[in-house]
């Protein structure tokens, strides 16, 4: 123990100080290694899917290389048909007899279902800690036939998507803001007085034509509909308005990514989303159209390029009907003629934990004929939570980057291939370095 007198102050001080330190220390040393742990942690987290497809009848293997064990079962786990048979290096276990499976995540698996079914894998941390539920579904194998065509793109909106509200100056001089804080954007407005609006013109003409009625609204806001009330008032020039821009269609030029046997398509691997709210519109229809690229801008670092179609939406250049905007993609059939131009032959799907590391490639169209080009996977994020950002690849063909500098828009949709197999679809461009980007995996767009 330290004496404290007046002839020792100085050396006790030192003493507290010499021990603050170490505290310090301690603590700083503490609390790295606990943001260590969380970091390895996450990063285990994301190797292991949330969701694992295997295919009906076909032994796949599972190499993830992770601390973890736990249950697998059929879901739910009181049916008295038996889990998945699974399979380890050494050792096989017949899932008939018994309801749930013991697994490693630690050492390779194999996995192995006759019938369509879900099953669930319940994951510990060391065997001791819960950490992750992982639904395993068995689906039927499937080949798509990989198209990498330009594709341009006309949807319409069901209601009216509000992009935004202000105010606006009156016939008296003063600022009017007629829906107040009663509408925002990404509203869409389905109905005026209890009948369905028929396009922006139309609705534009019932606020003008309202006379400064009041006008019952009926708004679709987050999925959840309701009705308001707003009174239109005058502007300047003695027009009706509310004070709002709107839209009520959206086009542009993208890839057609696959067709299956019955002619139904995926494309763009990402949903069409409005250019100022940056929300999923909401579909009530749209076409397809053929289009001829006429004009590449090469991207740069900081600068997207871009590919520039032409498109004449008239009834004979149609393709075909999009049924279906989602954030995996747009999704519907196209006609027999569009469909018989598409003469690459059909091959398997890749499911996510089949890709691998290194040579790809991508099939795309930047002007001619869909050719493929050579492109390296970077990285694999089986658990990323933007799904669209699943695959990292960079262009590493020398002819794409002459031609575009890298991924460009209108790319979007482009199929990733990879040993035989398609693998995905190209989805975003790294504006800081247009030769890289992202994909997103074909089972996230075919399972939506």
């Amino acid at each position: 123990m330290a004496y404290c007198g007046n002839i020792r102050q100085e050396g006790c001080g030192k003493l507290e100080r010499r021990e603050k330190y170490r505290l310090f220390l301690y603590v700083l040393l503490i609390g790295s290694i606990t943001a260590l742990f969380i970091c390895w942690m996450i990063l285990i987290w994301e190797k292991i899917p949330g969701a694992i497809h295997i295919r009906a009848g076909i032994r796949q293997d599972l190499d993830l290389n992770v601390p973890v064990s736990g249950k697998l079962y059929k879901a739910p786990a009181e049916t008295e048909d038996g889990a998945i048979p699974v399979t380890g290096m050494n050792a096989a276990v017949d899932a008939r007899e018994t309801k749930t499976l013991s697994v490693d995540l630690a050492e390779p698996l194999t996995l192995y279902a006759e019938d369509i079914e879900t099953y669930t894998m319940d994951l510990k941390l060391f065997g001791l800690i819960p950490f992750k539920t992982v639904n395993v579904q068995v689906i039927n194998d499937k080949t798509l036939i990989p198209a990498g065509i330009p594709i341009g793109i006309y949807v319409k909106t069901e209601g009216i998507l509000v992009i935004a509200t202000g105010d606006f100056t009156g016939d008296d001089g003063q600022a009017k803001e007629p829906v107040g804080h009663l509408l925002k954007e990404g509203d869409y407005i389905l109905k005026v007085n209890g009948r369905e609006v028929e396009g922006k013109a139309a609705f534009m003409r019932q606020i003008e034509e309202s006379n400064g009625e009041e006008l019952v609204l009926t708004i679709l806001r987050e999925d959840q509909e309701f009705d308001l009330k707003v009174r239109p008032e005058r502007n300047q020039d003695g027009e009706y308005k509310l004070g709002i821009w709107i839209r009520d269609n959206a086009q542009g030029v993208g890839t057609l990514t696959y067709l299956d046997e019955n002619n139904s398509f995926g494309a763009l691997g990402h949903g069409i989303n409005d250019m100022d709210t940056a929300t999923l519109m909401n579909l009530k229809n749209g076409s397809l159209y053929t289009t001829e690229i006429v004009s590449i801008t090469k991207g740069e670092n900081g600068t997207p390029g871009e590919l520039t179609g032409v498109i004449d939406y008239k009834e004979s250049n149609k393709m075909g009907t999009i049924e279906a905007n989602t954030v995996e993609g747009i999704f519907g059939e196209l006609n027999e003629s569009a469909a018989s131009h598409i003469t690459t032959q059909a091959m398997p799907i890749g499911l996510k934990q089949e890709v691998d590391l290194g040579p790809a490639q991508i099939l795309c169209s930047v002007g001619g004929a869909p050719q493929l080009y050579d492109v390296k996977i970077t990285s694999v994020h089986l658990d990323h939570d933007n799904i669209n950002r699943g695959i990292e690849l960079q262009i590493t063909d020398k002819t794409l980057l002459e031609t575009t500098g890298g991924i460009v828009q209108g790319m979007s949709g482009s199929p990733i291939i990879q040993d035989g197999k398609l693998i995905g679809a190209v989805t975003h461009v790294l504006v800081q370095d247009p030769t890289r980007g992202f994909g997103i995996f074909i089972e996230n767009m075919l399972l939506q």
